[in-house]
């Protein structure tokens, strides 16, 4: 008997171009824990209208960010899993099997479970690399594993790290970041925490993603020694005309800007890799927006990825459910 780690994040399009875009959003578009319109309906939108002119305006983001490697995110998340398993074995677990999938893209859940199952892992601990539990992320991953085992009855037995947002390792990871990144560039007058948004029809039917993002902001700055004034909490990657989450961060840092602060820094908590939404949204979109608007100076502070604090967080998170 075996024991098996998968790391699941969300997902990417195999190449910056409009066909590879259309195929990959359409796959997460059509996915009713992202999208809760009556599927008729949304059928109809998605099919006629966003897949015709989404695609091309995403590759042309994409290929902003895009490295020789391929996608940031499946560069860092592949890494991570590489690190995981080396880190592992170092500690003398070596025979944990580490695989790593995209709930949308390449590659799938169930290949990476199959993948586990034919090394002979019983025992398989599903990690989804979302901070703070959202059912648009967390639910939708543990649907791609629930089908996975409705095919395969008593292939192994799964549990689940629902999330972490207020993991010891991972807060502490995120300020060891943030202080490295200050021992090169100072302080700012202000850190900007962005987390991914949500509509808030999706908190006032309960889902905890909002609390878990405060308090994820709340223990970092603690851990960080900041005050209120310090910092402030945020939320980006609004889509479509419905009320997200807010404040919502491009307009936070232009109103910051013509307020008067001149220096930011701004961390994604909610991300631990890099990918179209912290390199393009962030670091290129929101840095022009808040220059633009009078600021002098904006420093994205890169997410976790392969740093090691980050490695151990997860090797830590593993060893306490079991893997």
């Amino acid at each position: 008997m075996s024991a098996g780690i998968l790391l699941i994040n969300l997902g990417t399009p195999e190449a910056p171009t409009a066909p590879a875009l259309r195929k990959y959003l359409k796959q997460f578009l059509w996915d009713p824990r992202v999208v809760e319109l009556p599927r008729p309906l949304w059928w109809l939108i998605l099919n006629a209208i966003i897949l015709n002119i989404r695609p091309q305006k995403s590759a042309e983001k994409y290929a902003r960010i895009w490295t020789p490697e391929g996608s940031p995110l499946k560069v860092h998340t592949e890494r991570q899993a590489k690190l995981l398993r080396g880190y592992l074995g170092q500690s003398g677990q070596g025979n944990v099997v580490i695989e790593w999938a995209m709930r949308y893209g390449a590659p799938s859940v169930a290949s990476a479970l199959d993948r586990l199952k034919a090394r002979g892992c019983t025992k398989i601990l599903i990690l989804p690399l979302y901070p703070q539990y959202s059912v648009s992320t967390t639910v939708s991953a543990q649907d791609a594993v629930s089908e996975w085992v409705r095919r395969n009855p008593q292939a192994a037995e799964i549990s689940m790290i629902e999330s972490f947002h207020d993991n010891a390792r991972y807060i502490s990871a995120l300020a060891a970041n943030i202080n490295a990144h200050r021992m090169d560039y100072g302080r700012p007058e202000k850190l900007v925490m962005s987390f991914h948004g949500l509509p808030k029809v999706s908190i006032e039917r309960g889902d905890p993603y909002y609390g878990q993002c405060l308090e994820s902001g709340r223990l970092l700055a603690a851990e960080l020694g900041l005050e209120e004034p310090d910092y402030v909490i945020t939320f980006q990657s609004r889509f479509g005309p419905a009320e997200w989450l807010q404040p919502y961060t491009q307009a936070t840092l232009e109103a910051l800007a013509r307020d008067g602060v001149k220096r930011v820094d701004v961390v994604c908590p909610g991300f631990v890799s890099d990918c179209l939404e912290t390199l393009e949204e962030i670091a290129l979109e929101c840095k022009a927006a808040f220059l633009a608007a009078g600021g002098t100076e904006f420093r994205y502070i890169p997410c976790l990825n392969e740093r090691h604090e980050w490695i151990e967080a997860l090797a830590g998170m593993a060893g306490n459910r079991g893997a």
